[in-house]
């Protein structure tokens, strides 16, 4: 014969049981300061006090000061500033505690299920980021353009009108032969014209077909790196940054090169890292190499067949945050007693000259 346990909500509602509710509410409000890896590798922040859309604008990157005559304009002296619309929307995630947790629990696995919220949160964002930067669709967040992934054969046409493509895009084919009211993007930048920039991987798109023999195995192709830091290079950018799958991770371990050690002299000579200790140290920072002289990043939201190559000094997409991650109180009905978390937040890619996707066949 099975003897029932009063719980603790049931003995000591009053007291106990708010107490640990309480204490819970309190270890939570330590993730709202808490950075998620992805929002500071990729986006430039912002705060706003209002929901909805929000229209931020900031200047284009500007270019080293030249010595000029009296009365001279410089060649180059842009003015312009461009202005994105983000969509910040709510997102209520991952249910963190319920009644029969808080009757027939202690406080440490409420905290385990806290810990597994907040990773459900840090995930659902990542993708979004990731689905945003890399031109996937997804009809949930509303990524890719006009409900489609953007393509290498995609325009510059479809990709400016807000409606197409709300989380923005990096430039698209013909970025200067444009249609109708749509505004060009693409700008005289140094020893190039607009024109010049447009005609640069034949088609000026920042979303180019790979040259590997299987793109959509995770095949590489070193001249697509090549390609693509000419194209962000040609803009006033540096690439500094390749973020992979894990597929084009297994291609690079597969590489003699990627993976030998590193050579160094003198009291470095201790430090020095080999390929190994990049793999010992991918999930501690997520850097696994480098190529180029640029860190590779392998991320699992990435698709096998695309692969990006970005400048992360300039970060290439803005995140609005409305408010930060928060606990909100479930309704008491229905015999549950609980807690989920939520966020308000929206993300673009405003910074359209800052990376470039490769796409495999």
């Amino acid at each position: 014969m099975v003897t029932a346990q009063e719980g603790l909500m049931s003995s000591n509602l009053s007291s106990t049981a708010n107490r640990v509710l309480v204490d819970y509410k309190d270890a939570i409000q330590d993730y709202k300061v808490t950075d998620m890896p992805v929002i500071s590798l990729f986006a430039e922040r912002f705060t706003t006090e209002t929901g909805g859309d929000v229209d931020i604008t900031f200047a284009k990157p500007s270019m080293a000061l030249e010595q000029i005559e009296e009365g001279d304009t410089p060649a180059y002296q842009h003015t312009d500033l461009r202005n994105e619309r983000i969509s910040v929307k709510e997102w209520g995630l991952a249910v963190g505690v319920t009644r029969r947790m808080l009757e027939d629990s202690r406080f440490s696995e409420m905290e385990m299920a806290l810990n597994e919220a907040r990773r459900a949160v840090e995930r659902h964002v990542t993708k979004h980021f990731v689905y945003t930067v890399f031109g996937l669709y997804e009809a949930a967040f509303g990524t890719g353009v006009s409900g489609a992934s953007i393509l290498a054969t995609t325009t510059e046409d479809n990709l400016v009108p807000f409606a197409n493509a709300p989380h923005g895009a990096f430039y698209g084919k013909d970025a200067t032969t444009l249609t109708g009211t749509n505004v060009q993007r693409l700008y005289d930048y140094g020893e190039y014209s607009a024109a010049e920039l447009a005609a640069l991987n034949t088609t000026g798109s920042h979303y180019m077909a790979s040259g590997g023999a299987g793109g959509a195995t995770g095949d590489l192709a070193l001249a697509d790196l090549t390609t693509a830091m000419e194209l962000i290079n040609s803009k006033g950018g540096t690439a500094d940054t390749i973020m992979i799958s894990p597929s084009h991770y297994k291609t690079l371990l597969n590489l003699a090169d990627f993976t030998a050690p590193f050579t160094s002299t003198g009291d470095d000579a201790v430090n020095s890292k080999g390929g190994l200790d990049y793999v010992n140290n991918t999930s501690a920072s997520g850097v696994v190499g480098q190529l180029y002289g640029l860190n590779v990043y392998m991320n699992h939201w990435i698709p096998k067949d695309r692969f990006g190559v970005f400048d992360m000094k300039v970060k290439p997409v803005g995140y609005v945050e409305r408010r930060g991650l928060t606990v909100e109180e479930a309704n008491p009905g229905f015999g549950i007693a609980g807690s989920y978390m939520t966020m308000r937040y929206g993300l673009k890619v405003i910074r359209p000259e800052s990376g470039v996707i490769v796409i495999g066949a």
